[in-house]
């Protein structure tokens, strides 16, 4: 099979220096390499999920390579050298996107693609092909505010893409006490966005109190304050096109903080609005080059948040917000074990930059199958005389497919109905429990920022209890960091199964195969006995 194709250049010649630093750190990776001395359409895509189903639909006229390799979260690893080797010599590309990917793998794929070489973005292109899609809505049933931070607008009159960086800076801070900016990863270490303890280095540009954010996408974050009193936290915010032009400055806001006082009685500020419920974004608005508060006090949902001016705004911190510092040495930054804080806890557990909707769309086989029917178009279009291979090869998995989705519907709907309720430490699950009646019933803690406090694990032990779970579902990926769970599941005397959502591994290589896996585990899991 030979087929006319824009000459492959060596990978010397493709591979910025602005990505040498950011990809050094390299793991394993798919076993298939892709080349410049193949005959076969080249193709790379960011997940193992990705590459299966082009594969399927491609046959023996693709070669395909994913970047982010079995095993590996697809929302924080960060490409090695050898990954971009391989998106040099791709003829098209396929990323989920809808901010599913660590912004380093949409970086690396778009950074070193030929020109001219397509590059779809899977979840947002199936809506075309009737995909069903989620609206990703934070927790809010928390007591206090959550507060997060947020992108605006598409920024295309300044040339950004999703490639481009926004920087949200905090350059100076009055209160009585320090305030602190942070994330907590999954179970893991706190990343730090802003800390006062120092002051603010303007000589630095603002590095070390710099949150950085792709357009179009909003972050989880807790705020942390030492002492009671009002805050005020000066926030500018640039947008950075591309690493070699001069960032763009998007406007500066004064947000104000009512830490454990009234916050109707802050000096300079009669009749402001109050901010003390439901959830808010600091957010940079790309084509309004402002910034405000962007809020939905009533915690109903995106339809319902609105524009807040930061000068006749504040945002209350309330005194039930006052908590211990814990133990683990994790959260020493916040001070001696035992020393309360006021915090604003980030909502949803883990490092989690996304957007306004869920990307895990392949949990509803629907939606696998929209997918199928994007890539076939896509790869006609690079390979026109494989057509007639393609639509076979796509009519053939679709069917499969179909079968799947019918599978997955039958063994669910086995369970009874009082146990259909999954308790995982991911939120990857949305769709499976939409399209065939699954209940998302629980995570660890609904304060991630801390370790979960006695309070937490006994909520979940409750609800444990009063839905009569009979077991916990854990991903194989996820599994070592989500100690918490497996501890209440253990001394509840509840199974701990396994569950598949954004990786294969060396058990489940497949699509399908992970689909039957789940449904699988659903079921033996949900209807044995303890």
């Amino acid at each position: 099979m030979t087929r006319a194709r824009a000459h492959r250049p060596s990978p010397r010649l493709w591979v910025l220096p602005l990505l040498l630093v950011a990809l050094l750190a390299s793991g394993c990776r798919s076993q298939v390499a892709l080349t410049a001395d193949d005959d076969r359409v080249q193709v790379i895509t960011t997940t193992g999920i990705l590459r299966d189903l082009v594969s399927n639909v491609g046959g023996d006229r693709v070669v395909v390579s994913s970047l982010v390799p079995d095993s590996a979260d697809p929302h924080s690893y960060e490409p090695s050298l050898r990954d971009v080797r391989d998106v040099v010599y791709a003829d098209v590309a396929f990323s989920n996107y809808l901010l599913l990917e660590e912004q380093a793998v949409i970086k690396s794929l778009d950074a070193n693609l030929r020109d001219g070489v397509p590059n779809i973005s899977l979840a947002e292109g199936a809506v075309k092909y009737a995909a069903e899609i989620i609206p990703l809505v934070e927790d809010v049933s928390l007591d206090t505010l959550w507060l997060g931070m947020r992108v605006r607008g598409t920024g295309a009159a300044q040339g950004a893409n999703r490639s481009s960086d926004v920087l949200l800076s905090a350059t100076a801070a009055d209160g009585p006490g320090r305030v602190l900016a942070y994330l907590t990863e999954s179970f893991g270490n706190p990343a730090f966005y802003v800390d006062s303890k120092n002051g603010f280095d303007a000589a630095n540009g603002y590095r070390d109190d710099t949150a950085t954010l792709p357009p179009d996408a909003h972050t989880h974050m807790s705020w942390a304050f030492t002492k009671p009193g009002v805050y005020r936290l000066t926030m500018r915010a640039h947008l950075a096109v591309t690493p070699d032009t001069a960032p763009v400055p998007l406007g500066e806001q004064v947000f104000t903080f009512a830490v454990g006082v009234d916050p109707h009685s802050v000096p300079g500020m009669p009749g402001a609005a109050v901010l003390n419920s439901g959830h808010a974004d600091v957010t940079v608005d790309l084509d309004e080059r402002r910034l405000y508060l962007f809020a939905d006090p009533e915690g109903s949902g995106e339809a319902n948040q609105r524009v807040y001016d930061p000068a006749r705004t504040v945002i209350e911190v309330p005194n039930k917000a006052l908590l211990e510092v814990p133990g683990d040495r994790r959260f020493r930054f916040l001070g001696r074990p035992g020393t309360q804080v006021y915090q604003l806890p980030q909502a949803v557990l883990g490092k989690h930059v996304h957007g306004e909707i869920d990307p895990h769309l392949w949990q509803n086989v629907r939606n696998a199958i929209s997918y199928t029917e994007l890539i076939r178009d896509t790869l006609i279009g690079v390979d026109p005389e494989g057509a007639t291979a393609y639509r076979a090869n796509a009519s053939a998995y679709i069917r499969e497919l179909e079968q799947l989705d019918a599978y997955v519907r039958d063994t669910v709907a086995r369970i009874p109905p009082s146990r259909r309720h999954l308790v995982s430490t991911h939120d990857a699950f949305g769709y499976l429990g939409q399209a065939y009646g699954i209940q998302i019933s629980g995570f660890v803690t609904p304060n991630p920022a801390t370790e979960p406090s006695l309070a937490d694990r006994r909520r979940l032990v409750e609800t444990i209890r009063n839905l009569r779970i009979p077991a916990v579902f854990l991903e194989p990926n996820l599994a070592a960091r989500s100690t918490t769970l497996t501890e209440v599941a253990r001394e509840e005397g509840l199974r701990i199964c396994p569950i598949y959502g954004d990786t294969f591994d060396g058990d489940v290589t497949t699509y399908a195969q992970m689909m039957r896996f789940n449904a699988d585990s659903l079921h033996d899991c949900l209807t044995g006995d303890n």
